[in-house]
């Protein structure tokens, strides 16, 4: 077990900045989730921690010593990468034993080996498999093997780039469990990287979440969640994205869509009147009330259904509020037709401000710790 710290991490592919001035420190033990879409410098980060790229800048930290130039079988990490990389010539149970084989690892005996496959199999679902060879596998047992190779390794910090992403939803699902079981379970310092905000919110005990290379916001996924620190946080979670308006300020409410509809300015947000920002609501804040709501107020929001699908429990309404579209997640159970008129509630506190300037779009009154801080 090891701590992790970046410290002005920067690597470019040539004109392009892959990484860009990155710091960030990991706890001993702690499961720590890259959160961002395709070309925000996850999986080079992670193996600028492996050792598997040259730095151009800055420095990698682990257990306390500097290995920035130290080579990748002196890190003592092992890392899963999002190919299979499996030994087609030999058995699922020769290729979980391979790391435990190497020199580098240190010896293990036979009774010790079959103990590491043994605990990593059975947790990963994978006993069953052991004398198949890899092209007797589904695309599923293929990736859950080469996650077990990992794993089946002592090292002081696991790097698992997008580990579950050729799984099907339904075993993603049940993965991302296991996965939180077993890092429970080792108490070992893990760097998650994943596009999924919903394997970021489950797995991670705290998340980063990369734009373009750099730190956009780093936190709990309560906090993340919550409190995003600008529009593109606040869209990289939850689905359906986030509803986001332009607005304008008047007399403490802020008028959305030209005027078709207003909300409260919410407590702690130090807007004035004429102030032009941008207002976010997540679909599942959004309730749908038949009459009035509980506290005994008016709805706040109404307007036509256009669209109303299925979603297995739930259904997703388009609302058009004066030309304006509204997404909202439904129970099913307010009996809303496509057509017909809707009511709608959102509590102040789920109520997300935007600053609306160009360039800007930082979260208004935002209680997030600060990236000075959380760096």
């Amino acid at each position: 077990m090891a701590t992790v710290s970046l410290n002005g991490l920067s690597k470019s592919y040539g004109k392009t900045e892959a990484v860009r001035d990155l710091s960030v420190d990991i706890a001993d033990g702690e499961f720590f989730v890259i959160l961002g879409p395709s070309g925000a410098g996850k999986t080079t980060t992670l193996k600028s921690i492996a050792g598997l790229v040259d730095v151009d800048g800055g420095s990698v930290t682990i257990g306390g010593n500097d290995v920035t130039l130290v080579e990748p079988y002196h890190r003592n990490v092992a890392m899963a990468f999002e190919s299979y990389a499996l030994y087609p010539q030999k058995t699922v149970s020769e290729n979980l034993a391979s790391p435990l084989k190497s020199g580098r690892t240190g010896k293990y005996t036979d009774a010790q080996q079959k103990e590491r496959i043994d605990q990593v199999t059975t947790t990963l679902g994978i006993n069953h498999l052991l004398k198949r060879f890899p092209r007797e596998l589904s695309n599923g047992q293929r990736q859950r093997v080469a996650l077990g190779r990992v794993l089946v390794r002592p090292a002081d910090v696991y790097l698992l780039d997008e580990p579950l992403s050729h799984l099907d939803a339904k075993l993603r699902a049940a993965m991302r469990a296991e996965l939180k079981q077993l890092g429970a379970m080792s108490k070992t310092t893990t760097v998650y990287v994943t596009h999924d905000y919903q394997e970021a919110l489950a797995l991670g005990d705290r998340i980063a979440v990369l734009r373009e290379g750099s730190l956009v916001q780093i936190g709990t996924p309560e906090e993340i969640w919550r409190s995003p620190a600008d529009t593109f946080v606040a869209r990289a979670l939850g689905q359906p994205e986030i509803n986001l308006f332009d607005g304008e300020v008047e007399d403490g409410r802020i008028r959305l869509g030209g005027g078709a509809f207003d909300v409260p300015v919410p407590a702690g947000i130090d807007v004035r009147g004429g102030n032009r920002v941008r207002v976010g609501l997540r679909p599942c804040d959004v309730h749908v009330v038949a009459g009035p709501s509980q506290d005994g107020s008016a709805p706040r929001l109404t307007g036509t259904v256009t669209l109303a699908e299925r979603l297995g429990r739930n259904i997703e309404l388009t609302v058009d509020m004066s030309g304006e579209q509204l997404i909202v997640l439904s129970s099913g159970r307010e009996g809303v037709d496509e057509g017909g008129q809707v009511s709608m509630t959102v509590a102040e506190q789920d109520i997300h401000v935007f600053a609306a300037g160009e360039g800007d779009t930082r979260r208004l009154g935002s209680d997030h710790e600060s990236l000075e801080a959380a760096q």
